[in-house]
C-alpha cells in the first residue's frame, strides 16, 4: 500500500535528522528524483516539516532575543511556502499517474486532495516520534509519561485510520469512483501585489 512505503520514508526522515538534532544541519535527499520521483518528494516534504517542527519549537522561547526571533518568523514564512509547494508537487504526481483514467459518471470528488491528505500523515508521523519521546523520557513523571503514552495510542489509531482513508482514496481515483481537482494555492501575504503592507512599500 502507498501509505506503508510513505510512513517508512517519513519515519526514515525524522531518525535521520536526530542524529543531529539541530535546524541549521544540511539537507540530502536520500532518494534520486529521476529514480524515484514519488519518494524524493516525499522525504523532501517530511523534512521540510521536520526542520519546521523545531522553528517552532524554539521560536516560544520566552527568552529567545527578539531580532532571532524576527530572523526566525521569516524562516518559518519560507518554510510554510516550500511545505505549500512540495504539497502541490506531490498532487502534480498523482494528477500525471491518473491522467489517463476516465472518472465514472457517478464519481465524486474528495474533500482533500492526496497530497493534503499526505501532509496530515507527515505532521503525524512528527507527532508520534515526539509524544513516544515524551511517554518514555527517563526524567519525567510516571503522571507524565501514562498521559503521553494514552495520547501515543491515540496517535498511532489515527495514523492507522488516516492512512487507510488515503490509500483508499488513491484507490478509488485509480478505479475512477473519485476524480482529483486541485486548487493552487493562493496566498496572498506573500504576493507584492496582493499584500498592501508590501505594496506600499514597493511605491
Amino acid at each position: 500500500m502507498f501509505t506503508e512505503k510513505a510512513n517508512a520514508i517519513f519515519k526514515e526522515v525524522i531518525d535521520t535528522y536526530h542524529i543531529l538534532n539541530t535546524v541549521d544541519q544540511p539537507f540530502v535527499n536520500k532518494y534520486d528524483k529521476n529514480n524515484n520521483l514519488l519518494a524524493h518528494l516525499l522525504y523532501r516534504k517530511c523534512w521540510i516539516d521536520t526542520v519546521q517542527w523545531h522553528y517552532e519549537d524554539i521560536i516560544r522561547d520566552p527568552q529567545i532575543d527578539p531580532v532571532a526571533a524576527l530572523t526566525l518568523k521569516r524562516k518559518i514564512d519560507a518554510s510554510n511556502q516550500d511545505r505549500t509547494d512540495m504539497v502541490e508537487y506531490i498532487d502534480s504526481y498523482f494528477l500525471k499517474k491518473y491522467k489517463d483514467i476516465t472518472a465514472k459518471s457517478n464519481a465524486t470528488i474528495n474533500t482533500e486532495s492526496p497530497a493534503w491528505g499526505i501532509d496530515r500523515l507527515s505532521i503525524l508521523a512528527l507527532k508520534v516520534y515526539h509524544m513516544e519521546e515524551e511517554a518514555t523520557r527517563a526524567d519525567a513523571s510516571d503522571a507524565h509519561k501514562d498521559i503521553c503514552q494514552t495520547k501515543l495510542s491515540t496517535l498511532l489509531e489515527q495514523r492507522v485510520d488516516l492512512s487507510t482513508a488515503i490509500d483508499t482514496l488513491l484507490d478509488d481515483i485509480s478505479k475512477g469512483d473519485k476524480y482529483m481537482k486541485v486548487y493552487k494555492q493562493m496566498k496572498m501575504y506573500n504576493d507584492d501585489e496582493l499584500n498592501p503592507v508590501l505594496r506600499n512599500i514597493k511605491k
